[in-house]
């Protein structure tokens, strides 16, 4: 299966680059955003696109401004935002009467849950946060999820163990604050790059596929 190319007008800011992957047996689809050093076609995102199309969701993979055009500092939050609500609109258009849900890796997730909060993203039933940055590594804090609070729709969070972006206490303390409508799913000893050490007896594989199986069945598509 292969994904088919598509072109999103960001309002005031041009166009940006999308992948659009469907199954045949679709069931939901997700507008899915990369993190911040790596754009929609790096492995990670690619395998997280094909898992969860052989779990019946389809995606939309898409580019930030900053990474279409080959730049390496992220876009300001607005322009972000911005981008992440043309590629909802886009894939709405794509996705017809699919379930649609939105959210990315690291920093797509955090620019998808921060445009959520600003105002609601049209036909979004919730978010799926792959890996969500709570702070930077070795400043443990919880100033970037404050914006949740203001989030409605159900939220989901995959998350490592091990992830030096999310301490984990810390983290499990704002999923409670957020009440029954965040879940949050663990993988035992993984980083932020869901990546687990060789002594778990573990690889990252089947750690990918045992968090998109919670994903898709989150998002109804099992």
């Amino acid at each position: 299966m292969q994904p088919h190319p598509v072109s999103i007008a960001v309002e005031g800011q041009g166009a940006v680059s999308g992948l659009w992957l469907q199954p045949e047996d679709a069931r939901a689809a997700l507008v899915l955003a990369h993190g911040a050093g790596a754009g929609m076609t790096h492995k990670a995102m690619a395998a997280t696109a094909e898992g969860l199309a052989e779990r019946k969701v389809a995606t939309l993979r898409y580019q930030f401004l900053y990474m279409e055009k080959g730049g390496k500092r992220v876009d300001p939050p607005p322009i972000a935002q911005a981008a992440v609500r043309a590629a909802v609109a886009e894939a709405a258009r794509l996705a017809g009467d699919l379930p649609l849900f939105a959210g990315g890796r690291s920093f797509g997730g955090r620019m998808t849950s921060q445009a959520q909060a600003a105002s609601p993203l049209p036909g979004v039933r919730g978010l799926v946060f792959f890996a969500f940055p709570l702070h930077t590594a070795g400043k443990p804090d919880v100033a970037r999820a404050a914006h949740l609070a203001g989030v409605a729709v159900p939220m989901l969070f995959l998350q490592g163990t091990k992830d030096l972006l999310a301490d984990l206490p810390l983290l499990q303390g704002v999923v409670a604050g957020l009440g029954a409508r965040a879940t949050l799913e663990l993988a035992e000893d993984a980083d932020h790059s869901f990546h687990v050490p060789a002594r778990t007896g573990r690889r990252d594989p089947e750690v990918l596929a045992a968090l998109l199986d919670v994903a898709a069945g989150w998002m109804g598509a099992d």
